[in-house]
């Protein structure tokens, strides 16, 4: 595994329909006990496709994984409703998943967005908590987007003039502004040569209704309800241990990074040189020892 990407497709030893608010979500679970990580992946809008096949190897580590399509994606219903796209809602989710499943305390692992979701979960519900995996993520959405656009501005003054002014115009889908978006993609999104199958079916897999509606028109630019997003200071309440993972190069910075290890009270953080947003992939080796290092000490 270390000196390959995850993904390669893994059958789930079992497939789990769950109801939760607004319909039914399909959980997958890889391995059996009660040491149990809880994988939330990012988006919104995307299947776990990515998380899911990723991280399923470590039930041959002793864990049990379990991970599932949120509403909306995937395997499990379609939305009809924009008022069940709020992060409070997925935080329930993520509870009655939880507790249908019998999970018990988990380890709970957010990637991106999922991040946020974990966060949420965690001040909602820390009696479900064991242990938290804050990965290429951010408690505090305003503070990101001073960094996002800090990012947009190594790209030049012309070239961030130009971006604000096609956001303006609602001209994002005009050459010039994708071209510009798919430089910052490949800087701090992704810095793959080629994309790992199960990171792939997720991008295709994605519902943009559900993306742009919570987030925006593109990973720089943020629109959406979750442009308010901030629990970076009720984060001092969280009292498991928890463990930061942060990108050299990611969309989410260090600089978010840091601002939570500040607050968390048992915190670890850890840096990965040459990544960016996706860190599983790009540095697999030592993610995956750290995280186990980690989890085990949980």
């Amino acid at each position: 595994m270390a000196d390959q990407l995850p993904g390669v497709e893994r059958q789930p030893d079992a497939m789990t329909p769950v109801a939760v608010e607004g319909g039914t979500v399909m959980t997958y679970s890889f391995g059996m006990g009660d040491n149990v990580l809880m994988l939330a992946n990012g988006g919104p809008g995307l299947p776990c496709d990515y998380m899911r096949d990723s991280h399923s190897h470590l039930a041959d580590e002793g864990y049990r994984v379990v991970t599932w399509d949120q509403l909306g994606t995937g395997r499990s219903d379609r939305i009809d409703d924009n008022a069940l796209l709020t992060v409070e809602r997925y935080a329930r989710e993520m509870e009655w998943v939880r507790r249908a499943l019998d999970l018990g305390q988990v380890h709970s692992l957010g990637q991106s967005w999922g991040g946020w979701l974990v966060i949420e979960h965690a001040l909602t519900f820390p009696e479900a908590m064991r242990s938290l995996v804050l990965s290429n993520t951010t408690g505090e959405v305003p503070y990101l987007q001073q960094e996002q656009n800090r990012l947009r501005e190594s790209l030049g003054s012309e070239t961030m003039t130009m971006m604000l002014r096609r956001e303006a115009e609602g001209s994002t889908d005009h050459p010039e502004y994708v071209a510009a978006t798919e430089i910052l993609n490949w800087r701090h999104v992704h810095r793959l040569e080629a994309i790992p199958p199960a990171l792939q079916r997720s991008m295709d897999g994605m519902v943009f209704e559900i993306y742009e509606h919570m987030w925006g028109p593109n990973e720089f630019v943020c629109t959406g309800n979750l442009s308010a997003f901030d629990r970076l200071a009720d984060m001092a309440a969280i009292t498991c241990p928890a463990f930061i993972i942060v990108g050299e190069h990611d969309e989410l910075t260090p600089a978010c990074a840091m601002r939570m290890h500040h607050v968390l009270r048992k915190s670890d953080i850890r840096v990965y040189r040459s990544a960016s947003h996706s860190t599983c992939f790009e540095t697999p080796g030592a993610y995956f020892a750290d995280l186990q290092a980690f989890l085990e000490s949980a």
